[in-house]
């Protein structure tokens, strides 16, 4: 079953990598994906404990989540050590090299999706912006070859269920 899983897995990839060739997406891609580079989400979480009244609950929910979720993050990289997309054979190369060698699960979808979630708890008028946001950030890791659907999938799933159990105990 899951070699039929990871089979479809890389038959989408390589479909969305050739489309996105195709429409040369790689440096929107790059745009957005930098939107979910780490130091980002600190300077919003600051920003807003500074400037809105909910900004202080808003930075511990997600301060909190971000912190459980990358622990959880590197235990299931490490256990799955999945290779990324970019480093397969078949792959239309783009000039990205991630961070790491492994793939599953996506850090910077995990990350997007702590945040997206936290905001709808927090500041519930931003959630469709915060999601599309977090989606798009799934997308772009995708176009650029350094995750298959897969690894965005457990990223959001892993990011949302996060915060729902940070939430929960504080």
């Amino acid at each position: 079953m899951f070699e039929m899983i990871f089979k479809l897995d890389k038959l989408a990839f390589s479909q969305l990598n050739k489309f996105a060739h195709r429409y040369q997406l790689i440096k929107l891609a790059t745009k957005i994906s930098m939107t979910g580079d780490g130091p980002w989400y600190l300077y919003f979480m600051a920003l807003l404990q500074v400037l809105h009244p909910k900004g202080e609950d808003f930075f511990n929910l997600a301060g909190l989540s971000l912190l459980l979720a990358f622990t959880l993050y590197l235990i299931l990289k490490n256990i799955s050590r999945r290779q990324r997309p970019c480093h397969e054979e078949d792959f239309i190369a783009i000039p990205f090299e991630p961070s790491d060698r492994f793939s599953l699960p996506s850090g910077h979808t995990t990350a997007a999706f702590v945040m997206a979630t936290s905001v709808s708890y927090i500041f519930p008028e931003w959630i469709m912006f915060s999601y599309s946001w977090a989606v798009c950030i799934g997308l772009s890791r995708m176009i650029l070859g350094v995750h298959y659907p897969l690894d965005i999938l457990v990223g959001s799933v892993l990011g949302i269920e996060t915060v729902h159990l940070i939430y929960a105990l504080i």
